[in-house]
């Protein structure tokens, strides 16, 4: 199966507050903030959700399409995506935007405070799919968080070129309105979104949770510690638990390392319950690593972990669909 993941490509900019945000917000004065935090670390790493999805893809094995726009910084990027199996033939090189930049600060607690520079993203809304579907014949087209008309044109392209599409806005979702959602959702092979996202998904789109699942196919829906929850249309909603207790270190990316996992498995035809399950072994390897791209990954110890969360029998389904550099 040929997948390919459409959205951000970015650097993160990751630093850490030995601290509370709560303890310096004050609910009756949030109009007026302003607040600074010492940040005691600063990362900078490889991100956007594109870039972080097809590298977890890739560390598994899979060989997907990145498309996305950058700035003419990419190239050790390109290089480092190309070198773990990521095909990046697609990606548009802006001559006058540097590459996405997500600036985010995590206390103690989890909680996160992010900006996102879009620069070079705003062109992705240049990338046509149809040359990239008749080189490739696309089988599944992820359209992740990306620039609004860019995902709009992706969404549009594979409903009249009849290629199936994963909605995942996420982020976008906060800035979006209720005419776009629609037009973003309506007819997905697969929703992915948050809990949160997943009632503001209700909330400006005017739909109900019952609604949003008759207009997809199936519909993921992540629950942070209590797991996901996927629901297909005729079928018996299913809850996969995360993959054990894992040290916290930071959640950037955790996200985008579970469509990884879950994409990987949907593309060795596995039932969605082991899709998640892959994924939420590959979330767990990036919850405890700072950075989006800096876990390793191999077999033999992959296996153990789906083994130790969900039996062996997973982990004999899910063994012929994973391959890693390492072992």
């Amino acid at each position: 199966m040929q997948i390919a993941v459409a959205g951000s490509i970015a650097t993160d900019h990751l630093m850490t507050f030995r601290g509370r945000f709560a303890d310096s917000l004050v609910v009756e004065q949030l109009d007026k903030i302003s607040v600074s935090f010492l940040a005691d670390r600063l990362e900078i790493r490889r991100g956007g959700v594109a870039g972080n999805i097809c590298f977890g893809m890739a560390v598994l094995g899979a060989r997907p399409l990145l498309i996305g726009a950058a700035g003419e910084d990419f190239g050790d990027y390109r290089s480092w995506l190309t070198r773990h199996g990521v095909v990046t033939d697609h990606v548009h090189v802006s001559d006058t935007q540097h590459t996405a930049r997500f600036v985010c600060t995590t206390d103690d607690d989890m909680a996160q405070i992010a900006t996102f520079y879009s620069g070079a993203m705003s062109e992705a809304r240049m990338i046509e799919l149809g040359p990239i579907h008749e080189r490739w014949d696309l089988d599944l087209v992820l359209v992740g968080a990306d620039d609004p008309e860019a995902m709009l044109r992706h969404t549009e392209e594979c409903r009249a070129r009849g290629i199936p599409f994963v909605a995942d806005p996420s982020q976008q979702l906060a800035f979006a309105d209720g005419p776009f959602i629609r037009k973003l959702v309506d007819g997905a092979d697969i929703l992915i979104t948050n809990e949160y996202e997943s009632h503001l998904t209700s909330t400006k789109t005017g739909w109900s949770q019952e609604e949003i699942d008759d207009r997809v196919t199936t519909r993921v829906v992540t629950l942070g510690k209590d797991g996901a929850e996927i629901r297909t249309r005729g079928a018996d909603p299913v809850h996969v638990p995360v993959a054990g207790e894992v040290e916290r270190v930071d959640p950037t990316g955790v996200g985008d390392a579970f469509r990884a996992g879950f994409l990987v498995g949907l593309a060795g035809r596995l039932s969605h319950e082991r899709c998640a399950q892959i994924g939420s072994v590959l979330a767990a390897y990036v919850l405890e690593t700072v950075g989006t791209q800096e876990y390793s990954v191999g077999r033999s110890g992959f296996l153990d972990r789906v083994t130790a969360a969900y039996g062996a029998e997973a982990a004999a389904d899910i063994a012929p669909h994973v391959r890693t550099a390492r072992d």
